[in-house]
């Protein structure tokens, strides 16, 4: 099934089915999980980039909560 809409019916579909999926409660019912299946071929979601962890610093032990007393 081919639907022939206009730029404006896909926004004002695309606005009306984000509006259901973001005031369900059960965001995780098969019905939600259709309606983001269908948004996402109406209008597919921007692209996340992908995120890189924060670069590990080594450095020496600073001695501060295990310091031996003398």
């Amino acid at each position: 099934m081919d639907l022939h809409l206009t730029d404006e019916q896909v926004e004002l579909l695309v606005a009306e089915l984000d509006r259901i999926i973001a005031d369900d409660r059960y965001f995780l019912s098969p019905r939600i999980q259709a309606l983001r299946g269908i948004r996402a071929l109406l209008k597919p979601y921007p692209a996340q980039p992908a995120t890189t962890p924060a670069p590990r610093i080594y450095a020496p032990p600073t001695g501060g909560r295990y310091h031996r007393r003398r």
